[in-house]
């Protein structure tokens, strides 16, 4: 799979601008705030039906505009497939594949595989746990419809559930019939997350390793765990022995929605910590190429990768060992920014891969050359 045609609409800074792809590397270079980072959004916009930017739509929409629209043409096994995205000011976004919109956005996700590298990944370090589970059910969600509809619902669920413990604080009774029911339909819910999570990670946590030690050169340990209390213990047991505890906290305090990563570096430092900027970014990267290699293998094709602003806080070595992986047999379609396009000609000239150039500059395009 990959994307041969994206067009841009009244879409961020961009007016109107449509650019055509090689199905190896894509770089869009030019100064900081020239719109690089945007195309990259449009991109996952059409892959993943969002921004990786900004939740709210219609603040992609061009200054000035009512409305935008972006559109790709994949290359899917030899078939080509039309994408298409548009928002109208004040009106419900529009999802298209081949002319026929989606009743589901979430039919789309898993389509078009993508992964993204950019600095906003460092809140996956430095943030809270809700980062670190966002990580998982995005890769596992593009793999597997049925997760994310079990996650909407047990999401659901835990609302009500803690809407019910405020309100027993309030009446000062519990209707423990319908808190038993609750909990019942958490379990039910959660279970089936819980494992497929913990499968994963099984799986993914190898991959994991594998790429942190050829972008490093086992110069660092570095570890990666899974955390979740239902490791401890059955679900029902665990909610029936916080009850006490959730009914003077007014919320649920266990289950599947407190799992979290620990990242952990000589041993068993704290990454956020102790690690340097540039260990944390090789954490990262590897954590997202650990993704892409996981949706390689369930998917049966390549996915697209995204690599924004890749080269600040690596080093000349990292780079060069980033650039030679991603450059493998295993890893398809590559678009990634720069504001140096000498740069980006002499690292692809040196590693021997086709390079497409497009210098950006204020909402314009040029496509420089082939190299």
């Amino acid at each position: 799979m990959w994307l041969k045609q994206l067009s841009v609409f009244s879409f961020k800074n961009y007016a109107e601008a449509t650019l055509y792809f090689v199905p190896e590397v894509n770089a869009f270079t030019g100064t900081n705030g020239a719109g690089k980072t945007n195309l990259l959004d449009a991109i996952h916009y059409i892959s993943l039906c969002k921004s990786f930017l900004n939740p709210v739509d219609s603040q992609h929409i061009r200054q000035g505009g009512d409305w935008f629209m972006v559109q790709g043409d994949f290359d899917k096994d030899g078939q080509s497939e039309i994408v298409a995205c548009s928002l109208k000011r004040n009106q419900k976004k529009q999802f298209k594949r081949n002319k026929k919109a989606y009743t589901r956005l979430a039919d789309h996700i898993g389509l078009f595989p993508l992964v993204m590298v950019s600095p906003n990944d460092s809140a996956i370090v430095a943030d809270g746990s809700e980062e670190r589970r966002r990580f998982i059910d995005n890769v596992i969600s593009q793999t597997d419809l049925g997760y994310l509809d079990g996650l909407i619902a047990y999401n659901h669920c835990l609302t009500q559930r803690n809407s019910l413990l405020k309100q027993a604080v309030k009446n000062g009774s519990l209707d423990k019939g319908l808190l038993d029911v609750l909990s019942m339909q958490l379990v039910e819910l959660g279970v089936p997350i819980f494992e497929k999570r913990q499968a994963f990670m099984a799986e993914f946590i190898p991959e994991f390793n594998k790429h942190y030690q050829f972008l490093t050169e086992t110069a660092e340990r570095v570890s990666l765990v899974y955390e979740s209390q239902l490791l401890g213990g059955l679900f029902a047991d665990l909610l029936e022995q916080q009850l006490e505890r959730d009914r003077l906290l007014e919320r649920t305090t266990v289950g599947i929605h407190k799992d979290d990563l620990l990242f952990s570096i000589h041993g068993d430092m704290s990454l956020k910590k102790f690690g340097s900027q540039g260990q944390q970014k090789s954490f990262l990267i590897a954590l997202k190429l650990a993704q892409y290699s996981f949706l390689h293998r369930q998917k049966g094709f390549k996915p697209l990768l995204l690599l924004d602003d890749i080269f600040d806080k690596l080093d000349d070595k990292r780079t060069r060992k980033l650039m030679q992986m991603v450059s493998a047999d295993d890893f398809g379609q590559i678009f990634l920014t720069d504001t140096d396009s000498g740069r980006i000609n002499r690292i692809f000239e040196e590693i021997g891969r086709k390079v497409r150039v497009f210098e950006i500059n204020d909402g314009t395009v040029q496509q420089l050359e082939t190299a």
